[in-house]
């Protein structure tokens, strides 16, 4: 690992400890980074995925790029396809065997209905794709990794084009059960930990798209 991505890892680190420290202060401000008014109160795709959510986040970013240069990026998203863009050296501490590509990988530009892409290796968190409407939206939902049951999350990607490029809308929904200690481990742990990766993962799709593409042979 080089030294710039051991200090990248390290600044993500600091990011995730002082929002977890903060996130009943910030989570009004990080559940919406980046997204404006009318995204956040948008019906998106997949929204019915999981009824009577409690944790819903809605975020966004600009691109200057085209939807179609931005929609290889979310293709090729998990683990042993392009990886997650985000910090791979905090998500391999937890054993996810991350790697992330920098170019365009041919073998996994097709995703269909019923598809996974996982977090990790055998065991480890898992989404399947509900809906797939090429460069416009993809929308996921949490498996079981054991039996493949339909999880409590959903995972959405819209992308509306604009004069300059695009914007990148992603929105999570999220049915935490009825007890308390398990709504408190999310809002107050797991939430935070996931704004702080999945922001990451916005700017590194951005930093992707916005550069000519490289195109493994």
């Amino acid at each position: 690992m080089q030294v710039r991505e051991v200090l990248d890892n390290v600044a993500g680190a600091l990011g995730i400890a002082v929002t977890v420290l903060f996130s009943p202060i910030l989570r009004a401000i990080y559940a919406r980074w980046g997204a404006r008014d009318e995204e956040v109160a948008a019906a998106l795709p997949g929204d019915a995925v999981v009824p009577g959510a409690r944790l819903c986040s809605t975020r966004a970013i600009e691109i200057a790029a085209p939807a179609r240069s931005v929609w290889p990026w979310l293709l090729q998203l998990g683990q042993g396809r392009g990886g997650l863009y985000s910090y791979a050296g905090l998500e391999n501490l937890a054993g996810c065997r991350i790697t992330n590509a920098d170019e365009i990988l041919r073998e996994h530009q097709r995703l269909a209905v019923g598809d996974e892409i996982r977090m990790g290796p055998a065991g480890y968190p898992v989404f399947r794709v509900v809906e797939v409407v090429p460069e416009h939206h993809l929308v996921l939902q949490a498996r079981d990794p054991k039996t493949g049951a339909p999880g409590d999350m959903s995972w959405v990607f819209v992308l509306r084009p604009t004069a300059a490029g695009c914007r990148l809308v992603v929105r999570g929904r999220l049915r935490v059960g009825a007890g308390v200690a398990q709504f408190v481990i999310w809002r107050g742990i797991t939430d935070p930990i996931w704004f702080v990766m999945e922001r990451k993962m916005l700017l590194g799709i951005r930093a992707r798209a916005e550069r000519p593409p490289l195109l493994r042979p």
